[in-house]
């Protein structure tokens, strides 16, 4: 019987003053707080933890997430514009209250950015980097909030919308994984720091 043991850890940014007041932060490239800084330092106790296999290490070309691999002791192999975060377009900067004001109800997993991504576009680039993995080597995806959660609902066969009910917080960690060759997400761990 093949057994799959690969795993797929994903690792979001550190905290940021945007994230950390909940607005959008797609194409703008902020840098890390000082908190965002000490949990970036704080993964690379968790991931020597996972005791990893001669992971890849692919990261976001965004320098919050670049920042948070160096911080956490990682090198990326490669810088990939598809770990990029979800594109918001005109709702850029803004949070979901205020972006609820003219669109009641909304959320980025289920209703357009205008100017921005669609759903099917970040869903297709999450496809995208998860048949680039290696088969058989462990990998680290270092990017970003929505689209770690993407990936996750991607990971699990699931629509993009899925990822609404999924969370992943700032220099959080998720492990992706297989039970019986059936992939699942192992665990979800949030910041040390």
């Amino acid at each position: 019987m093949n057994t799959i043991t690969k795993r797929v850890i994903l690792l979001r940014h550190g905290e940021t003053e945007w994230s950390a007041t909940g607005r959008h932060t797609g194409r703008t490239d902020i840098p890390l707080t000082d908190l965002g800084i000490r949990q970036a330092r704080s993964v690379a106790g968790h991931l020597d933890e996972l005791d990893l296999r001669d992971p890849l290490v692919f990261a976001s070309p965004r320098r919050r997430a670049l920042d948070t691999a160096e911080l956490a002791g990682l090198a990326p192999d490669r810088i990939d514009s598809d770990l990029a975060e979800w594109d918001y377009g005109d709702y850029e900067g803004r949070t979901t209250p205020q972006i609820r004001e003219s669109a009641p109800g909304w959320t980025v997993f289920t209703q357009p950015c205008p100017g921005g991504e669609s759903a099917a576009d970040v869903g297709r680039r999450a496809d995208k980097v998860l048949a680039a993995l290696p088969a058989e080597r462990d990998a680290i995806l270092v990017g970003h909030g929505h689209f770690s959660r993407v990936l996750m609902a991607r990971w699990l066969a699931q629509e993009v919308s899925m990822g609404a009910h999924l969370g992943m917080p700032a220099a959080g960690v998720a492990v992706l994984g297989y039970a019986h060759n059936i992939p699942l997400i192992c665990s979800i761990t949030g910041p040390r720091a």
